[in-house]
């Protein structure tokens, strides 16, 4: 009956008391056996705010399993004058033997503040009742069991970490979870059947489309995929603001995400880190980097509405050259958030503090502390010297891209490439487009280690090599001194592989 099949609906968005148990605890429990063992000593109490040196760590510090590291191996490898380039023992730990390689950075911190992570999952369906719309006169209301299908996704992730590893570690191991949430909610609504239920009542005549909720029958897959991403950002950054009054959670971190799923590619992405498709000789963006001057007018938005954020330290808008004391009465060149281009105004006294994006370029900061202007974490983050905090100019929100993958016939050569900015430092779209394309083309095709080689190389370029000026490219140009993650994604994998090889790590493997 259409009533049950509402019913069903309905049963799909409820909340997370729902959820597989295995997942509920997966996003709440504790990582290490130290950490189990500190909970279970601990009341209600325990939720209560520490000190920093009550807290323990949330997960270990670690480098992704799938690189199979020791921690005698990753103190090793964490040399900052060698800068060694890692990549995994076995690719076939990776799904579709997805290539991957890192380096640790030339000094700036003691470990690698990058992670990334790489797994499949299932969403495992559930028999449910469905409208079968076959009568010509409308709808036919005697309803049906069917055998939906289980939901297989790829996912992968890079997170750039800054001021500590910590924010970056939880995002590695916790993100996936909250996206997998969200899509367990929905998933009745992805099976294709019940999706040509709502196409064919969405083009049926008036009477017969209010028989239907409008949330159901309009809503896209795309905008239902979209908003569990979106809303699985959101929820990590609370989880890190909530739990560090427990643990210790330092710093903040980027986050791109590339989630393969019903036959598209949706690429998540919250900082500066980049994603791109090589295509054959096309090279695609997949992502936008959200830089302080990217994002200016969204700042200054903020900084209108709420003048009280920026103290008695900073000034809303931005003027086409520094100002001094000397321009006071006189005019100058400036914008606001509403504005794109640029206008005269009158230099007064306030106009002379920090601006709320400082600096050109790279070095453009917002409230002069940060170069990234979304992410997760950042939520202690104050301006030095101040009580001024940062954290209300930094979004979680990610910007989510599409691509269709059935609309074209992709070969071996044709790849989603995911990087921290450490690579993108040095090295545009194009450069690494024509890095991994002669890679890729000095190995077989039916070679496992193709993409590896291809990553590695991505890193070696930027990282270049020491020499007695510092860390150099080919060119004798400044190569790259951060922390550099690249992976190599092979797109064809997608449609003539199902996701049925061995996960990446062992708490990645759900089947919900």
């Amino acid at each position: 009956m259409l009533a049950r099949f509402r019913q069903a609906v309905n049963t799909v968005l409820g909340n997370m008391q729902n959820l597989p148990q295995q997942l509920q605890n997966r996003l709440g429990g504790n990582s290490t056996a130290k950490q189990q063992q500190t909970a279970a000593a601990t009341d209600d109490a325990s939720l209560a705010k520490k000190t920093e040196k009550e807290k323990v760590d949330k997960f270990d510090y670690t480098r992704p399993e799938f690189l199979q590291l020791s921690f005698d191996e990753v103190e090793v490898t964490a040399d900052h004058h060698v800068r060694p380039i890692l990549v995994p023992r076995d690719v076939s730990k990776l799904p579709w033997n997805t290539g991957y390689a890192e380096v640790i950075n030339g000094g700036k911190t003691r470990c690698n503040e990058d992670q990334a992570i790489a797994c499949h999952f299932k969403l495992k369906a559930k028999l449910m009742e469905h409208i079968n719309p076959t009568t010509p006169e409308g709808i036919d209301v005697s309803s049906s069991e069917i055998e939906p299908i289980d939901i297989s996704c790829s996912y992968f992730g890079v997170f750039d970490g800054h001021a500590g590893s910590g924010a970056a570690l939880m995002a590695r191991h916790l993100l996936h979870l909250h996206i997998q949430q969200h899509l367990w909610e929905i998933q009745e609504l992805l099976q294709p059947q019940i999706q040509e239920d709502l196409n064919y009542l969405s083009r049926s005549d008036s009477k017969k489309r209010q028989k239907w909720p409008v949330s159901e029958r309009d809503v896209p897959i795309d905008s239902l995929i979209i908003g569990a991403l979106e809303s699985s950002f959101y929820e990590m950054d609370e989880q890190i603001a909530t739990e560090k009054c427990t643990y210790h959670i330092s710093g903040g971190c980027t986050a791109l995400v590339a989630l393969f799923v019903l036959g598209k590619l949706y690429v998540a992405n919250a900082g500066d880190s980049r994603a791109v498709i090589c295509r054959g000789k096309e090279v695609i963006p997949m992502s936008s980097d959200h830089t302080p001057l990217s994002e200016r007018q969204r700042l200054q938005t903020i900084a209108k509405l709420h003048p009280n954020l920026l103290g008695d330290e900073f000034a809303r808008l931005e003027y086409q050259k520094r100002v001094g004391r000397k321009d006071i009465g006189k005019k100058r060149l400036y914008r606001d958030a509403h504005m794109t281009g640029w206008a005269y105004k009158t230099i007064e006294e306030d106009d002379l503090k920090f601006p709320l994006v400082y600096g050109d370029g790279k070095k453009a900061r917002v409230l002069a502390t940060i170069g990234v202007s979304r992410g997760l974490g950042d939520h202690d983050l104050k301006v030095h010297g101040t009580d001024i905090m940062v954290k209300p100019f930094l979004s979680s929100m990610p910007q989510v891209n599409i691509y269709d993958l059935g609309e074209h016939d992709h070969t071996e050569n044709d790849v989603l490439i995911l990087a921290s900015d450490g690579l993108w430092d040095v090295l545009t779209i194009e450069d690494a487009g024509r890095i991994v394309s002669k890679s890729l083309e000095s190995f077989s095709r039916n070679d496992h280690n193709r993409y590896t080689s291809a990553a590695q190389d991505l890193v070696m370029a930027s990282r270049g090599i020491l020499r007695e000026n510092g860390w150099r490219t080919k060119s004798n140009a400044l190569a790259s001194g951060d922390d550099i993650t690249a992976m190599v994604i092979p797109l064809y994998r997608h449609s003539v592989l199902s996701p049925q090889n061995s996960l990446t790590e062992s708490h990645d493997a759900v089947n919900i």
